[in-house]
């Protein structure tokens, strides 16, 4: 089957229902964030902190906790990996990267009153490691896209019959978990991690030429709008 179109769709943060049970941590506390100051400085789990990255900071739960917030004002949500401590600011529950912050849209007033979700843990999430990127990718460039690395683009006219459709490459694992997460709650299947050198792929993986455009459908619908469709080759499976 010859495969004539794919689709590059610009955008990349995504929330949806959840296919897992979310636990209500905490509602209606108060969230701040911070970014310049402390970028680039060592958390409390010896992490590098990131402001671009998508990470909290909260006094007692555990390092690696991801939480889903949402700000009670606008109704946005942001799905935060647990990696520092505090905020060491009376009446102030988390604080949370300036990322983070954008997506909830409050970091015109510094803080929001927000609910806290401990997103259930995720062991159903493959592993596959991967040689360089195949050949055979559509993709047209993007950029806003922080976390993706650069995809030559290829012919589209290739008899290929299966894919996997990357939703995001990062240097940081603990993002990936985190978008991993949302895939996951939005309900897709065969989510998986590639390893390619330092850089972990989260893809949908082994899509079949016919299924492309239904996937790439439902992607849309739940908000994932930034993708790209690469070809599956040379990877070997860790399940």
């Amino acid at each position: 089957m010859k495969v004539t179109k794919l689709f590059f769709i610009l955008g990349l943060l995504g929330i949806a229902s959840t296919a897992f049970a979310d636990e209500l941590y905490k509602t209606n506390v108060v969230a701040s964030y911070y970014a310049d100051k402390f970028n680039g400085r060592r958390t409390a789990s010896g992490e590098v902190f990131n402001m671009y990255g998508f990470t909290a900071a909260h006094k007692t739960l555990p390092f690696g906790t991801i939480l889903k917030v949402t700000n009670l004002e606008n109704g946005k949500t942001v799905n935060v990996r647990v990696n520092d401590r505090g905020p060491f600011v009376q009446g102030r529950e988390l604080d949370v990267s300036k990322a983070a912050a954008q997506q909830l849209e409050m970091t015109g007033t510094g803080t929001a009153r927000v609910s806290i979700e401990i997103v259930d843990a995720m062991d159903n999430v493959n592993e596959d490691v991967t040689s360089e990127p195949a050949p055979k990718t559509v993709a047209l460039p993007t950029s806003n896209s922080v976390n993706s690395t650069p995809i030559a683009e290829a012919p589209v006219e290739a008899e290929v019959e299966r894919w996997d459709i990357q939703l995001g490459a990062f240097s940081d694992q603990g993002n990936a978990k985190v978008m991993a997460h949302r895939l996951v709650q939005a309900g897709f299947k065969n989510v998986a991690y590639q390893k390619v050198g330092n850089i972990t792929r989260v893809v949908l993986r082994d899509v079949a030429s016919e299924d492309i455009e239904k996937v790439a459908t439902e992607l849309d619908k739940n908000g994932f709008t930034n993708y790209l469709v690469r070809e599956r080759k040379n990877v070997i499976s860790n399940d």
